[in-house]
């Protein structure tokens, strides 16, 4: 794995530990991670939140073990972690809808590191519009620049890959594209 993808010294948001593999679809010889006895999440229980509201990201571990796994390229992983967030939020509200495109563009970044060039640009172009549902700072995300930067991966792949940092303010600074009701 490239070393853009394993440097230790990188932000983390929580404790959890990392699987022992990134998970690649397809990839002869590596077990699924939910399916096959030797996957790193087999006989693990999903996660289960029985609400997500916005103003709840920063106690929220799947959200915020999401943003770690997505950093550090474990984009199967982030998917999986986001994905009860999601559910939790309520998938027709705008959190929902946000939560949705980052599975999106993480899914967008799994295709592209795995060279499949053919859905990277749908799965970009669907995260992005789900993204896009809010401005400024959701979640704690500054949504301009990562937008940015997934779309600049369908442009001029240098072999970086976007990244989250998380904005912590005493003021949210947030700006809500629809009400959640």
């Amino acid at each position: 794995m490239d070393s853009m993808l394993t440097d230790n010294a990188r932000l983390r948001y929580s404790q959890e530990p990392f699987p022992a593999y990134r998970y690649l679809p397809f990839t002869p010889g590596m077990p699924h991670p939910r399916r096959d006895p030797d996957g790193h999440s087999y006989a693990k229980g999903e996660d289960f939140l029985p609400g997500f509201e916005a103003a709840d990201w920063r106690n929220c571990q799947p959200y915020l073990y999401g943003v770690d796994l997505f950093n550090h390229g474990y984009w199967w992983e982030a998917h999986e972690a986001w994905e009860a967030v999601w559910l939790a939020a309520g998938q027709k509200t705008v959190t929902g809808n946000f939560v949705q495109g980052l599975i999106l563009v993480a899914a967008a970044q799994l295709k592209r590191f795995m060279g499949e060039a053919r859905g990277v640009k749908l799965l970009t172009a669907s995260g992005v519009k789900k993204l896009s549902v809010a401005e400024g700072i959701y979640l704690g995300i500054e949504i301009s620049p990562l937008i940015l930067a997934a779309e600049r991966c369908l442009l001029e792949d240098r072999g970086e890959f976007p990244r989250i940092r998380l904005v912590y303010s005493s003021v949210e600074e947030v700006s809500y594209g629809k009400s959640d009701r």
